[in-house]
């Protein structure tokens, strides 16, 4: 099955949080998209690798995606190895995206970063036809990088107004991992109220630079090419 986007994350919740409306305007649009989580997030102080599973599942029938994957690299200890980058190729080659929107270079959570790299070095190694794996070689024409806990200055910003409660209902199919006021377990950074809040109003607030009700931010490592100046808003 080709894609037409293929969403990747660090951890289970990273794509939600940081393009699930995207995802659901792309979706709405008719576009096949699917989300590959590199590791299970079994590090993360709540919730399990277990429920982390069940969470993502639902998070993906919220959105509407039609496949998602998980390589089950070791969280929090991943090394830009060959295993690694063959590992992530072997997706890329499979399902031919033509966009891939991965963690943003650099963020809080040192695995964000990482992944963003690994990432970006396979995508570039996946169109080496030389590297062989029983798949043809493929590139995709972009790779963008979404915006999640730092306050990174965005090359674009998408706009997702109508689709900002299907980010919300999908970042909160993370239960265990999110506001919680009847949680017993330890409190952490996302888990606050605050946090929780902070889904809506980052995206009102750069749907208010944009002139729309909400946006979610990208960061590009090349040059963005338009046909004409009316392609920009």
């Amino acid at each position: 099955m080709k894609l037409d986007i293929l969403a990747i994350g660090a951890h289970p919740d990273d794509v939600e949080l940081g393009c699930g409306g995207t995802l659901a305007k792309e979706i709405a649009l008719g576009k096949k998209v699917g989300i590959l989580d590199l590791t299970k997030g079994e590090l993360g102080t709540r919730g399990t690798d277990a429920t982390r599973k069940e969470e993502a599942e639902n998070a993906r029938q919220i959105l509407g995606v039609v496949v998602r994957e998980n390589l089950g690299i070791a969280d929090g200890f991943f090394e830009d190895s060959k295993e690694n980058q063959l590992k992530i190729i072997e997706v890329i080659r499979k399902y031919q995206p033509d966009v891939i929107l991965s963690n943003a270079p650099h963020d809080r959570h040192p695995d964000h970063g990482k992944g963003s790299d690994l990432v970006n070095k396979a995508i570039f190694l996946s169109g080496l036809p030389k590297i062989e794996n029983g798949l043809a070689a493929w590139r995709p024409k972009q790779h963008f990088h979404y915006i999640q806990w730092l306050p990174l200055e965005p090359h674009f910003v998408m706009d997702i107004s109508g689709y900002l409660d299907v980010k919300v209902d999908a970042c909160m199919a993370y239960k265990t991992q999110f506001f919680d006021p009847t949680s017993n377990e330890p409190q952490t950074p996302i888990s606050s109220q605050n946090f929780t809040d902070s889904i809506r109003y980052r995206a009102w607030d750069l749907g208010r630079l944009i002139g729309t009700e909400a946006g979610e931010g990208f960061i590009s490592r090349s040059y963005i090419g338009v046909n004409n100046l009316d392609s920009l808003r």
